[in-house]
């Protein structure tokens, strides 16, 4: 208040107080001659309330009271407003009118009634009162109930309808079609209330299958049209760098134009995005991803490896991607060159985002007709118009105007000026109030929705709010109970809820709970029955004929195309996952690389296997006194050349010295054994038994042994695989490791046997420990009988996939149930054929 005082600025709320209050005291400081009504108002707003009580004392003044209830009895009306009376009776429909007579003195039995109800409405009207009626005088119904004979309440719900959708779609469609068929007659007109923007807009969609566009009074969030998203991409790509997902969103938006054709910004995108914005680490600039698209185009021109489309790459493709990002850059240069300033202005920071917006969404022509097109580009221009003129000096950090603009956008709504059906509309419950329809539609009827959750206040407890002669929460339920029971009054009724929302099961509304347990089971069910129609005829709108699930994906190619050679790291993927070998060996279907990231534990678990690999190469002995020093030396080059984000490399780096030590004391613990190390040792090809098949590998580390035998490690920063997956060969690498030592695979160190298979596990927390893969639940087994097993079985899997009748069986043997995050398993359909059950190949098998 004092900064407002201050400013010379008023809140809104307290400013509209005072105008309501500064008219009653002219009213009644000149009471006019003519007459003054006011009507539709249940006086929740004070200044209101006090309004209607000077007009209802003016000569010729009337207030209109909407839907006050004169049929309740007299000591159930007045335990709605008694001193003391538990907070849920302000839930009440009648709470907010008993208190607006209370306050301007007028006994209900004064108040007169405008116009008689039709008979049907009347014995409606009474109905729903009684049902709704105070839960502290419910001991009434068993008098009361009686009183409806079973004609008035056929002929009191005879325009009812009840409908319980299975899910919030089918709630949507019966909705729609309820609404169509209110409007086939000429001259009628139907309506939806809701307070549920979802089901709203999926009511919206399913009316446009029939050619509708409803008259929405809620509109469509302005933060969600193309022109605002446009804006919010361009804020946090100039302001918060290093998102490569906002980025890329940026680069194809649709109404990114940057004075150039749409097709070759399109392009230029996707060229952008498959040079500099996937495969590896990285936090991609706007201001730089021009100079990152270079240094990545050329690492990749000398990668031995290069991915599969590198070679689709033109130079005028080049040219296109180069020239886009220079445009792109410019754009947002207005923008980029406000970063770090600690106290911008709205205003300048407002001129800044139009600039770069329209030279974004700009066209080929020059023109910013389809940025500005339609009622959601005029919504947008006109509210950065108003913070350019803004008057109020208003400063903050650059960094905070993404998330300052998307607040200013957040409340805004894009409602159609034209081009909507004025027959069907959908309203919120103060549209519904003012307005009358031959049938209403009250959607959504479910605890949550019909009333809404009360909402504790942050800043002052139900106690504090006593203390100062303020109602609690259950105030707005009153009103939206207020809102229902108003509803009800229209000629045709349907009421509408589902009973699941999202995936969690919904309660139905206390008050349609009420309604059917006043009424009994035999007309709840007459309700029930037309809404299953409407429900019928919803479903029949998908009806199709029935079609079977994606058969599980089986695949079997010639003999002659299938794969002759495999690397120990594939055995496991062909065990596992079969169809993943079809499509990547075979159908030669590679996979993009991820967008880049920051670094994670993948690339932390690189790091550490460069660093180890490269002290295994430099330092013979590692009990030798300089050993911990060459250790951490190598940890510096690789750290130097991975290029960490500082933030990153201040945690890791602390803690490779702490597993630098663990390694060197681990490493001098089993010198005196070791004659020599190999690290990163390659195995040659060698065929696999009698398949013709070969096999080849690299084992992180090889121990040749003082006794001429030969230790296979490998380094795990994680916990993937287990000790027990691979002894029992479900993880066959470090085995299959072993079979190939013996068979000479291993150039450097001809045929030896295996001692030790075993996995070092460097730990996050610094600890470095041996893990034997030799022994699991007791059983210990040799290392060159792990080894032998291991190869035999590769060679029964490897004559296995030599017969022509043998296909390549999608996720095989799983890791885990469930799970379709594999590279193929949208290719293989996994979802849609692990949903239908086993094939009938498999049920025989």
């Amino acid at each position: 208040p004092e900064l407002l005082k201050e400013r010379d600025r008023s809140n809104p709320a307290a400013h509209r107080s005072a105008l309501i209050r500064l008219e009653a005291a002219r009213l009644k400081r000149n009471p006019p001659a003519g007459p003054v009504i006011a009507a539709g108002s249940t006086g929740s707003i004070p200044a209101t309330a006090e309004l209607l009580g000077v007009i209802a004392g003016l000569p010729n003044g009337a207030v209109v009271l909407p839907g006050l209830d004169r049929e309740l009895d007299d000591a159930s009306f007045a335990a709605i407003t008694a001193p003391g009376a538990r907070p849920a009776t302000l839930g009440h429909p009648q709470y907010g009118l008993a208190k607006l007579i209370g306050g301007i003195g007028i006994p209900r039995r004064d108040v007169e009634e405008v116009v008689a109800a039709t008979l049907p409405l009347a014995l409606r009207a009474a109905l729903v009162g009684e049902a709704l009626r105070p839960a502290e005088t419910t001991e009434y119904w068993t008098e009361t109930r009686p009183r409806f004979t079973a004609g008035d309440v056929e002929q009191a719900l005879a325009g009812v309808t009840l409908v319980e959708a299975a899910n919030e779609r089918d709630e949507a469609a019966a909705i729609a079609i309820a609404l169509k068929r209110a409007v086939e007659a000429p001259g009628k007109r139907a309506a939806l209330v809701t307070g549920d923007r979802a089901l709203a807009r999926r009511v919206s969609a399913e009316l446009l299958r029939f050619g509708v566009v409803a008259d929405d009074s809620g509109g469509a969030p302005l933060i969600n049209t193309p022109a605002a998203s446009l804006l919010r991409l361009a804020l946090s790509a100039a302001f918060r760098p290093g998102d490569p997902v906002g980025l890329l969103s940026l680069l194809k938006h649709p109404l990114l134009g940057l004075g150039l054709e749409r097709q070759s910004v399109r392009k230029a995108a996707e060229l952008v995005e498959l040079v500099a914005l996937r495969g590896g680490t990285g936090r991609p600039d706007v201001t730089s991803v021009d100079a990152l698209f270079e240094t990545r185009l050329a690492e990749l021109s000398g990668d031995t490896r290069q991915p599969f489309w590198f070679s689709r790459l033109t130079v005028p493709g080049i040219e296109q991607a180069h020239g886009m990002l220079g445009h792109l850059t410019k754009a947002l240069s207005p923008l980029a060159a406000m970063r770090g300033e600690k106290d911008a202005d709205i205003a300048r920071l407002t001129r800044a985002s139009v600039v770069a917006l329209e030279d974004l969404g700009r066209a080929a022509d020059g023109s910013l007709a389809e940025l500005y097109a339609g009622d959601a580009g005029e919504k947008l221009a006109e509210l950065l118009r108003g913070l350019v003129a803004a008057s109020s000096p208003f400063t903050f950090a650059a960094s905070e105007w993404p998330d300052v603009m998307e607040a200013l956008i957040a409340p805004e709504t894009v409602k159609p000026a034209q081009g909507t059906d004025r027959n069907i509309a959908i309203w919120g419950a103060l549209e519904a109030r003012l307005q009358d329809v031959d049938t209403l539609v009250i959607g959504g009827l479910n605890e949550g929705v019909w009333p809404r959750k009360p909402e504790s206040d942050r800043f002052m407890s139900r106690l504090m709010k006593t203390g100062i002669d303020l109602e609690p929460p259950e105030r707005r339920i009153g009103l939206a109970a207020h809102d229902f029971q108003m509803a009800m009054g229209a000629g045709d009724v349907v009421l509408t809820r589902s009973a699941r929302s999202g995936d969690a099961p919904a309660v139905p509304s206390r008050w349609l709970q009420r309604i059917l347990t006043f009424i009994g089971k035999e007309p709840a069910t007459a309700l029930r029955r037309r809404g299953d129609a409407l429900l019928g005829w919803a479903r029949a709108l998908d009806a199709g004929e029935k079609t079977d699930f994606a058969p599980r994906p089986q695949p079997k190619p010639p003999l002659s195309m299938r794969p002759l050679h495999f690397s120990v790291t594939e055995i496991e993927t062909l065990r596992r996952d079969p169809y993943a070998v079809y499509a990547r060996r075979i159908l030669n279907l590679m996979p993009l690389e991820p967008l880049i990231r920051d670094p994670g534990a993948a690339e932390r678990g690189t790091l550490f296997h460069e660093i180890l690999h490269l002290f295994s190469r430099r330092v013979e002995d590692p009990r030798a006194a300089n050993a911990l020093s060459s250790l951490i030396e190598a940890g510096r080059l690789c750290f130097a050349e991975a290029k960490l984000p500082s933030d990153i490399e201040a945690i890791w780096w602390p803690r490779f010295e702490k597993l630098a030590e663990n390694v060197i004391e681990w490493e001098a613990g089993r010198a005196d054994a070791v004659a020599r190390r190999y690290a990163e040792e390659r195995a040659e090809k060698t065929v696999v038994g009698r398949t013709g098949v070969t096999l080849s590998g690299y084992a992180d580390r090889v121990d040749l042994l003082a006794g001429g035998m030969a230790d296979i490690l490998d380094y795990k920063t994680g916990s993937s695989p287990s000790k027990a997956q691979a002894h029992t060969l479900l993880s066959p690498q470090l085995a299959l490791e072993g079979a190939l030592l013996r068979r000479g695979a291993f150039r450097e160190l001809g045929i030896r046997e295996p001692s030790q298979l075993a996995f070092v596990r460097l730990k996050p927390n610094g600890e470095v420990f041996e893990e034997s893969i030799l022994e699991y639940n007791r059983k210990p087994r040799t290392a060159n009988d792990l080894s032998e097993e291991a190869w035999a079985r590769l060679e029964r899997l490897l004559f296995h996939y030599a017969d022509p009748t043998t296909g390549y069986l999608s996720r095989a043997l799983p890791f885990r149930e469930g799970e379709a995050g594999g590279d193929y398993d949208l290719l293989a359909r996994v979802l849609e054929w692990s949903a239908g059950g086993a094939s009938e190949d498999e049920a025989e098998g």
